[in-house]
């Protein structure tokens, strides 16, 4: 049986279509996913993210614990903000992307993908040991609640009794939201301004309902993982299982400034992520878009224009929403990964051309 959200039964009520992911029943869409995608590009969406794993980390060594569990310096975060960074196997393969807030001194939270949250939990857990930190998975303590798009600061500003327009993209802030205790941090997953609420799952439905009531004067739209995707794409954001996997390194996928040499003990996967850093990705994950009528999907080959040699492989492709042609990642050889190469996608057995483009493919306006 999937696992159910505390937000399950208002999903009903809206008419959700639902689907599993990582063992969890989610909303798929409530109306159509192109309706939730402009609504995020031009007004405000708000998604149940509760899936999500969280894994708290205390103990006067836990920066350094984390220095030495992750490819980036947690240890260095200021208190009260957040930094994107990766859990890489000893190969310098990525075993997930994570987001971590530091919340206090010594006290941190991991947010992991939730197909992955157990395999980081467990994997921090080993590599943490002999410091003195502690390591819980609190998953089960948080529901997680995100609020996307130009109009969502006036939205949570609505509700909040901290300074919205103060806090810092890629912060968090304890705060009081609708009357309940949430963290708000402003960081997001789709290319606009947005916010995530944490909150006590118990909290999660009257807080949805709370910023829908005033995201109602907002045109605020609940918004499913279709959507999420779409949006994700179209801001060049990388998905575990996709453009991230346990084959791949942070450099092949243009994240290499995530990672920190020359931290004291070192880290997990450093030796191999300097090797390959320095001998330069073989194959690098490129944009491409195209004026076909028909999108890439994940697992078309790409093949070279003149040979029709298969060359590589599309990770994500869609139908653009807001630019209104195909957009799509794709794996190329190194030497085939600049702006304006051309290439070839089978798509169905018929070959359709694409222009080889610098990612994103949309970036919202300041």
């Amino acid at each position: 049986m999937s696992k159910k959200t505390p937000l399950h039964d208002i999903h009903v009520e809206l008419g959700a279509s639902f689907t599993d992911f990582a063992g969890w029943s989610m909303p798929l869409r409530y109306t159509s996913e192109l309706a939730e995608h402009h609504a995020v590009r031009t007004s405000a969406g708000i998604f149940d993210l509760t899936h999500m794993g969280e894994i708290e980390l205390s103990g006067p060594e836990a920066g350094r614990a984390l220095d030495h569990a992750l490819v980036g310096e947690p240890s260095k975060i200021a208190v009260g903000r957040a930094r994107y960074s990766m859990l890489v196997h000893e190969t310098g393969g990525v075993l997930d992307d994570l987001v971590v807030y530091r919340l206090g001194e010594d006290r941190y939270l991991i947010v992991a993908n939730a197909s992955n949250a157990v395999t980081v939990c467990s994997c921090l857990r080993d590599r943490i040991d002999g410091y003195a930190a502690t390591i819980r998975d609190a998953s089960n303590e948080w529901a997680l609640l995100a609020v996307q798009g130009p109009n969502s600061a006036a939205i949570i500003g609505e509700l909040a009794d901290v300074d919205v327009a103060s806090l810092k993209y890629y912060a968090v802030d304890p705060a009081r939201l609708a009357g309940r205790a949430v963290l708000l941090a402003r960081t997001g997953y789709t290319g606009e301004d947005g916010f995530e609420v944490y909150c006590r799952p118990e909290d999660a439905p009257a807080l949805w309902r709370a910023i829908s009531a005033v995201g109602a004067q907002h045109a605020l739209v609940p918004c499913g993982l279709a959507c999420r995707d779409t949006l994700r794409l179209e801001a060049g954001m990388p998905l575990y299982g996709q453009e991230l996997t346990v084959r791949t390194t942070p450099f092949e996928a243009g994240l290499g400034r995530v990672v920190a040499f020359g931290k004291p003990g070192g880290f997990v996967g450093e030796a191999a992520l300097a090797a390959r850093r320095d001998e330069g990705p073989t194959r690098v994950l490129v944009g491409l878009t195209s004026t076909g009528r028909r999108a890439p999907r994940t697992g078309y080959a790409v093949l070279d224009p003149d040979t029709g040699e298969r060359i590589g492989e599309i990770t994500s492709g869609a139908l653009s929403p807001t630019l209104g042609h195909p957009v799509a990642m794709a794996y190329l050889p190194a030497d085939r990964s600049g702006p304006g190469t051309e290439v070839f996608v089978d798509i169905r057995g018929s070959r359709q051309e694409a222009t080889v483009v610098q990612l994103p493919f949309y970036r919202r306006q300041a």
